[in-house]
């Protein structure tokens, strides 16, 4: 399955995006099969070809749900939002009492 996705290049802090279309399978930094646009998040400047991600999207072709909540930021494709990351679950503490409170108990 193709999928239109973010490719990250530039420098450490300098972060800097292609946007691609590969497959799901392969790697984000690996060859891709047509470049469609570039996205400077400092800028906050999105270079796209339209009518090829309208093209892309007729065949198909998926978009990773960060391509896709940027896409639809900056009025490039119509449609709704999607949930792009979860947080991580915060682990329960297994004991209930704080070391302080098991100390301060008489043993007998």
């Amino acid at each position: 399955m193709l999928k239109i996705r973010l490719q990250r290049i530039g420098k450490r802090g300098q972060a800097y995006f292609r946007i691609v279309v590969l497959e799901h399978t392969s790697r984000p930094q690996g060859k891709y099969l047509e470049l469609l646009g570039s996205y400077d998040p400092h800028k906050k400047e999105l270079i796209v070809e339209k009518e090829r991600i309208a093209y892309w999207m007729s065949q198909g072709v998926r978009l990773s749900p960060t391509a896709n909540n940027l896409l639809i930021e900056k009025k490039i494709i119509q449609g709704e939002k999607v949930r792009a990351w979860k947080p991580k679950k915060k682990v329960a503490e297994a004991k209930t009492e704080t070391p302080a409170e098991a100390q301060s108990t008489p043993a007998n």
